[in-house]
């Protein structure tokens, strides 16, 4: 009856390496010098639905205007953080944002790099989505390449620090410094190269974002709230010299990640990744031949 008793205990209470990742080993965001919002972003749009408080920014949402914010320079690799706190309770059809983009300097030809929070209804968690685009429209001709997370934290409850690491050789989707996605370059047709600014961005996208578009944005629950802080950018900014060196995710000045790092990206993918583009048998993987390469 004991044995019984405890393959019960087993059973029923999760494993808490299921839950939480191990260590990474390293600590990339620790390599970066934090910035304040103005030292290296501005406003992009919806001027009044954002404020600075100290170093924190507040953006929201709602009836008449979302908000975002692009950074000054544009860069050609580099490290691009920020620490963000999402509004709990009903937010489908809701995106909270923070990316790499080009679409301004090439408008229905440009490449994008996403962080992308799916709102949610009451009960369910928030999905983060990682993306990358090349070449890519906004037409509906645009092939996207997803990767979705549960976290294995609530992100409504504290700040936490989401990163992409961009190089000529690798995107690499950090969250508080676990790895949790690696897309490496394959073909130059398949892997953004072009200079890129870090925006950030809350908008209304019922069509899409919480199941399909099964539900969207209401707004009775008005104003949706995302606060950023903690940014940091740092890399070969577009017209640094050719010597410019590209940053690292890892110990390596070479680039990659550790043994360990791999792990527990492998371990993140297990656990907590509820999709992948190159698993969808709904795809065309034509389009996309890096899942196969």
């Amino acid at each position: 009856m004991a044995l019984f008793h405890l393959l019960l205990f087993i059973l029923v209470i999760p494993s808490s390496n299921a839950q939480w990742p191990p260590s990474p080993g390293y600590w990339p965001s620790s390599k970066f010098r934090a910035l304040s919002f103005y030292q290296g972003y501005r406003n992009l749009w919806g001027y009044s639905h954002q404020s600075v408080d100290h170093s924190a920014l507040t953006i929201w949402l709602d009836r008449t205007s979302g908000s975002g914010f692009k950074s000054v320079k544009a860069f050609r690799s580099g490290y691009f953080g920020a620490s963000i706190k999402l509004q709990p309770g009903y937010t489908a059809g809701v995106i909270t944002a923070f990316y790499l983009s080009n679409n301004e300097a090439h408008p229905g030809h440009h490449d994008e790099v996403d962080i992308e929070f799916l709102g949610t209804t009451f009960g369910k968690p928030y999905t983060l989505q990682t993306n990358v685009y090349i070449r890519g429209s906004g037409d509906g001709r645009i092939i996207g390449r997803e990767m979705k997370f549960h976290l294995w934290f609530d992100p409504t409850k504290d700040f936490h620090h989401y990163a992409i690491l961009w190089s000529p050789r690798e995107i690499i989707f950090l969250v508080d410094d676990v790895p949790i996605r690696r897309y490496t370059r394959k073909s130059d047709a398949t892997y953004p190269l072009r200079p890129m600014w870090v925006y950030g961005s809350i908008w209304d996208a019922s069509s899409w974002a919480t199941e399909d578009g099964k539900y969207k944005a209401d707004y009775r629950y008005q104003p949706f709230v995302a606060r950023y802080t903690n940014f940091k950018a740092s890399g070969c900014s577009a017209y640094a010299p050719r010597r410019c060196h590209p940053v690292s995710a890892s110990p390596y000045r070479s680039g990659g990640l550790t043994r360990q790092q791999n792990r527990v990206m492998r371990w993140v993918q297990r656990y907590h990744m509820v999709y992948n583009y190159c698993w969808d048998p709904k795809r065309d993987h034509s389009l996309t031949p890096e899942c196969w390469r």
